[in-house]
């Protein structure tokens, strides 16, 4: 066949054109799955907002406990003891006196000289005016910040200073107490072989722990007070905290949490927050 002859025409018979498409299916179902759908979504998101703010409000909680139970690094939770800083007086004993002197050598001072009768008058109203005069002066009450200090530097070596006690306090966990013996003979049985102590105990952790709790007390009710853009305080006032919480680590490592540790804790107020982690303020 000749290749310029033409194809045969297609015979097949052709779909109608139908411009119009016309839809065969309602689209209700369809609209309100879109509808249900976005009801439970914005209902799993409010539950999940829910869920978010409860679990914030109990995390605000829990920290506060934290904070709480932790307490403050500086002044930790406010004892007897501590209050009584400020006076430089015991709770249970008001009777220091300034210049070291005791109410008993305060009375022998005080003990007038026989005279004769013609002047007793005058000298009673004299000695009642000078009794007056070496109370004023003797008084703790008007005397000065240092001397308070000076006077509560001597209650806490008398509080905590081993040479007391060792005669009420048990030894150390690392000694065990030994049947039969009394807490002043396990104290000699444990320092055996060391230098004897002479004079009060003014070096242990415990006792500087406690000098270093007045001072701390001191330059922050200062600080509080009046001593607000006094920078040079506030780094002092840092430095005698963090000088407190090395000396506590060490003194609860040593003592492995025994009577000595419980005593000062228990005495001064303090927390964990005063020696355990990052101090920072």
């Amino acid at each position: 066949m000749a290749s310029w002859m033409a194809a045969p025409p297609c015979l097949r018979a052709m779909k109608p054109f139908n411009p119009v498409q016309l839809r065969t299916f309602a689209s209700t179902i369809c609209c309100q799955k879109q509808a249900s759908k976005r009801r439970r979504n914005s209902q799993v998101a409010a539950q999940a907002r829910a869920r978010k703010a409860a679990n914030t409000s109990r995390q605000t909680e829990l920290e506060k406990q934290r904070k709480e139970a932790l307490g403050n690094p500086v002044k930790g939770i406010p004892t007897p003891f501590v209050e009584s800083f400020d006076t430089a007086t015991s709770t249970n004993d008001a009777s220091n006196l300034n210049f070291f002197l005791s109410p008993a050598e305060l009375e022998t001072v005080q003990t007038s000289q026989p005279q004769d009768e013609a002047d007793a008058a005058k000298l009673e109203e004299e000695n009642a005016t000078a009794d007056e005069a070496l109370r004023r002066i003797t008084s703790l009450s008007l005397s000065s910040s240092q001397d308070r200090l000076r006077v509560n530097i001597q209650r806490c070596i008398e509080t905590f200073g081993r040479h007391n006690t060792d005669k009420i306090l048990p030894p150390s966990p690392s000694n065990p107490p030994k049947p039969g013996k009394t807490v002043v003979e396990q104290h000699q049985l444990e320092n055996n072989g060391k230098m004897p102590r002479v004079g009060p105990d003014t070096g242990s952790s415990e006792v500087q722990i406690g000098i270093l709790t007045a001072k701390i007390r001191a330059l922050y009710q200062y600080l509080e007070t009046r001593g607000g853009p006094d920078k040079m305080n506030k780094r002092n006032l840092r430095l005698l905290v963090h000088r407190r919480q090395k000396l506590l680590k060490y003194l609860r490592k040593k003592d492995k949490g025994g009577a000595r540790w419980q005593r000062v804790i228990g005495t001064l107020g303090l927390t964990e927050g005063t020696w355990k982690g990052e101090i920072s303020f």
